[in-house]
């Protein structure tokens, strides 16, 4: 078995091996750095933003940078975000807290908090904050899952204007993601604590505040693990409302089963969302020439926010 960092490696490599059929040239976008979305703990959350020097559609891209739950700036390569970008979207690249430091539950609220920001600053970014997409592989596939049937309305009574905000999205497009941690490749499987994820541990290692004690204390209760487990499922998320869902999973996939993707989609319709599963035959957890894919995704999302202009 692999170690987390291993596969991380191996999930990022993947992705800079295929930046290298990349073309030369003048870009035809800017890239502003390191736009601060949020702070925790002392901290600054980052975000790359990607902008089309021309054509713009007034749509927006959020890419998670996330392979594993680690997530990295360096991890940012614009070749994931050119189809987008020919299309005429604005793509936020965003780095959230990463594993080993910070957790899956501690993840998804900065995911939470990237959108809102996004909306709050749609004037800025040249955006409508009503049409914003969200993209992602893997573990990033899995947030935006989570996003889009846990987005929320924001708090009207919030210090920060930004967390008035919603952090609702339009659409969601992306690659095999974990979708239920309790029924994991197969019903009753609680992979959480498995062999299957033991190089995962870190983003697992769920903390609580003791406020009286004022340090974070693992938790260790059992049904409480599992309560966890469970808020970070999207599949326990899904409603009605929920934008439209698009999956790419390849059919065999040993890290990732597809089983995880086919009852999330099926989930979804019976709520009457739509939604729509590609199946990569001979696929793994990625594939060659997995990048020409984004092109699917980006048929999606220009079905569901372009038609909004």
């Amino acid at each position: 078995m692999r170690r987390a960092g291993q596969w991380v490696v191996m999930f990022l490599t993947g992705w800079v091996v295929w930046a290298s059929l990349g073309h030369a040239g003048e870009p035809a976008y800017t890239r502003t750095k390191d736009v601060i979305y949020g702070r925790k703990y002392g901290l600054a959350l980052t975000m790359d933003v990607f902008r089309p020097k021309q054509d713009a559609n007034g749509a927006a891209i959020i890419w998670v940078v996330s392979g594993g739950w680690f997530s990295s700036p360096e991890a940012i390569n614009p070749i994931f975000c050119n189809e987008y970008l020919s299309r005429g979207y604005t793509v936020f690249a965003v780095v959230h807290g990463s594993q080993p430091k910070f957790t899956i539950p501690e993840a998804i609220d900065d995911l939470h908090r990237a959108v809102r920001f996004i909306r709050h600053e749609a004037t800025r970014f040249g955006i409508d904050g009503e049409r914003i997409g969200i993209t992602g592989g893997s573990a990033g596939g899995h947030l935006s899952l989570m996003i889009g049937t846990a987005g929320d309305g924001g708090k009207r009574d919030a210090r920060d204007p930004v967390d008035r905000c919603s952090s609702r999205v339009q659409a969601v497009a992306c690659f095999f993601p974990p979708t239920d941690f309790l029924n994991y490749g197969k019903k009753g499987n609680e992979v959480i604590g498995s062999s299957l994820l033991a190089p995962f541990r870190a983003p697992f290692d769920f903390r609580e505040l003791d406020r009286d004690k004022r340090v974070f204390e693992r938790v260790t209760d059992r049904d409480k693990v599992r309560s966890i487990a469970r808020d970070i499922s999207p599949i326990y998320h899904v409603s009605q409302d929920d934008p439209p869902t698009l999956i790419i999973h390849g059919d065999a996939d040993r890290l990732v089963p597809l089983q995880q993707s086919e009852i999330m989609i099926e989930k979804l319709k019976q709520a009457g969302v739509p939604a729509k599963l590609v199946v990569k035959k001979g696929g793994g957890h990625g594939w060659r020439n997995m990048i020409q894919d984004i092109a699917t995704l980006a048929n999606w999302f220009d079905q569901y926010l372009l038609s909004k202009k």
